[in-house]
């Protein structure tokens, strides 16, 4: 049984006094909340987040639909094993800053994970109203109106931290990312001296570089980077772990333990005729133009093209964010490119439906095939093959195969691919000894450890792609394996 499980019994008497202040037939009457958001014509126009968060009232009453199941298999459905009952407990009886000291106990960026976790795959997806035909409690909802209320309070009130004891033992990160991150937190609380390092000029990995502000501001990654280090965690942009600190510099720094979370950075493409023209990139560079070096904002010297006709190429979140950016940034037609159908697409279901909004075209079942370019060397036009769904392949959804005869030509003067990312090799090209796999992740065990005792690692270093809230729970996961592991041989 989990600790968020069994955590989930605390306080049970103003537990069970709210349950009975409304019976379970009229709080399962009460509708699903809705978002609050900006107007897609407004908000093409700028960078502003999107969802605008609920009000106190709003969460006050979508915290009361909470059935306090005797059961709670929505922490089951967590990667960090959230006591979600309790915190939404809390905001039901409207003790915020209770209910954030409960999402801070497992997760170092609840702000964030109430941003961009797919909720609707995990958490809500195992809530009990599912079995009851109904929309799930708004759980990602609450935990960002939770994290940002409590944030709120606590810099009004001027409150600090409660001072830990350190155990003196030092330990490193290598990528400030949401794995990295979250290993921090969860060793920083355990009383270890944890030093993080950046191989980029800000702190915050994917979450700054890969993550446009109309979803997840940076002021909101600056709140939760600034309360890890109020527990004592510190931070070092521009230091590439591998080339400007090696493996033995750092154990000779007296680091007794280091965690690699240093992602995966290499974009993919689709090795077909025409990716080397003049406006065809990868959405991490694109995205990182914009997002971390500020292209297209006044007074920033970054360039980047600006489109009229941009096609996507892609289906994931990555492609979304890079579509409606290419929407922000001026495109007057804009597209996802993407082989298999809309219930297919592994993007999360608001940020297509935010795209739809914003005037984004889907062509879908769709491939493309080669791109043509002017007497510039700029591309001017994209082949597609138009595809049909097949049999099932690997990943459980349906194969695309070619229908013969069917290619369309689409104009096109930027196109931005977004197919996929392999794991940044230069951690293991610069460790002798470090296995990985045949993807080129670092291999690890069920711990998290890997071939070198002191070496553990976690998210997209590991998994090769994945999710926030996913590299979050191989943090936390790494940090209890590595704790563990040093205060035994201390």
């Amino acid at each position: 049984m989990s600790e968020a499980i069994k955590n989930s019994g605390r306080d049970a008497q103003w537990r069970i006094d709210l349950r009975n202040a409304m019976p379970a037939k009229e709080r399962a009457s009460i509708p699903r909340v809705t978002m609050p958001q900006l107007s897609p014509d407004y908000r093409i126009t700028c960078n502003e987040e999107v969802n605008c968060g609920l009000s106190e009232e709003m969460a006050v009453v979508e915290a009361t639909r909470c059935l306090d199941c005797p059961q709670p298999t929505c922490v089951e459905g967590c990667p960090v094993n959230i006591a979600i009952p309790d915190f939404i407990k809390n905001i039901q009886r409207r003790d915020i800053v209770e209910a954030g000291a409960v999402l801070r106990r497992t997760s170092a960026l609840p702000a964030v994970c109430g941003r961009v976790c797919p909720q609707e795959r995990q958490c809500e997806s195992r809530c009990i109203y599912n079995k009851m035909k109904k929309q799930p409690v708004a759980i990602g909802y609450l935990e960002r109106f939770a994290a940002d209320t409590c944030r709120e309070i606590e810099s009004t009130s001027g409150q600090k931290p409660a001072e830990r004891k350190s155990n003196g033992i030092r330990v490193a990160v290598a990528g400030s990312g949401p794995a990295g991150l979250s290993f921090a937190g969860s060793m920083a609380r355990k009383g270890f001296e944890v030093d993080v390092y950046e191989a980029l000029h800000e702190i915050g990995g994917v979450l700054k570089y890969g993550i446009p502000e109309f979803r997840l501001p940076n002021s909101v990654v600056d709140a939760e980077l600034d309360t890890l280090a109020s527990l004592g965690v510190r931070f070092h942009s521009n230091t590439v772990i591998g080339k400007t600190l090696g493996y033995d510099d750092l154990l000779n720094m007296g680091f007794k333990g280091i965690f690699v979370a240093s992602g995966a950075g290499l974009p993919r493409f689709m090795d077909i005729p025409g990716e080397n023209l003049s406006g065809v990139m990868s959405s991490n560079e694109y995205l990182t133009r914009i997002n971390l070096m500020g292209a297209g904002r006044p007074g920033s010297d970054t360039p980047v093209l600006h489109g009229e006709n941009v096609a996507v190429i892609g289906g994931g979140n990555t492609a979304m964010d890079s579509v409606r950016t290419a929407r922000r940034m001026g495109a007057k037609r804009a597209m996802i490119v993407y082989r298999r159908g809309m219930d297919e697409m592994p993007a999360r279901a608001e940020e297509i439906e935010h795209a739809l909004e914003e005037g984004v075209e889907f062509l879908t079942l769709c491939n493309p095939v080669r791109y043509e370019g002017d007497e510039r060397g700029r591309v001017q036009r994209m082949y597609v093959q138009r595809m049909e769904l097949g049999e099932p392949d690997s990943s459980g959804r349906r194969r695309p195969v070619p229908i013969e005869g069917t290619v369309d030509t689409i104009d096109v003067d930027q196109v931005i691919v977004s197919v996929g990312v392999s794991p940044n090799p230069l951690i293991p090209d610069n460790i002798p000894g470090l296995e990985v796999t045949s993807r080129g992740t670092i291999a690890v065990d069920e711990e998290h450890r890997s071939s070198i005792a002191t070496i553990f690692a976690g998210g997209d270093i590991v998994r090769g792609g994945a999710t926030v809230i996913l590299a979050m729970g191989d943090g936390r996961k790494a940090a209890e394996s590595m704790a563990a592991q040093l205060l035994e041989n201390a």
